[in-house]
């Protein structure tokens, strides 16, 4: 048991360096999964509203609602994955792209 917890220990200090990229990756990822079920909710709430109503809204909350969670969250969560001890790292991303992985082939994502 040792081994494998030294070896999960040595995994997580390698990918210190490139937790920021991981937190991107991470917010990124959850919005493409999540983001289409709020899209379809914004479309059948915007139905009934005039074409250049719905782009306009379409732009603002893809271009720039989207754009400013990734900004906004990414540092958040690269705080949060610093404070997880190394041996524990590799484990939660790894099982947080899993989920997101079944997650999406449950709903037909992939």
């Amino acid at each position: 048991m040792d081994l494998i917890i030294r070896l999960l220990s040595d995994l997580g200090h390698d990918i210190r360096p490139w937790l920021d990229d991981i937190s991107t990756a991470i917010v990124a990822c959850s919005l493409v999964v999540f983001g289409g079920d709020f899209n379809r909710f914004l479309r059948r709430h915007l139905s009934h509203y005039n074409f250049i109503i719905r782009t306009v809204v379409f732009i603002f909350v893809n271009a720039f609602g989207y754009g400013f969670l990734i900004i906004n969250l990414s540092p958040w969560v690269y705080r949060e994955l610093l404070n997880i001890p190394n041996y524990l790292l590799v484990c939660i991303i790894s099982i947080f792209f899993i989920f997101i992985g079944c997650w999406a082939q449950r709903n037909k994502h992939i």
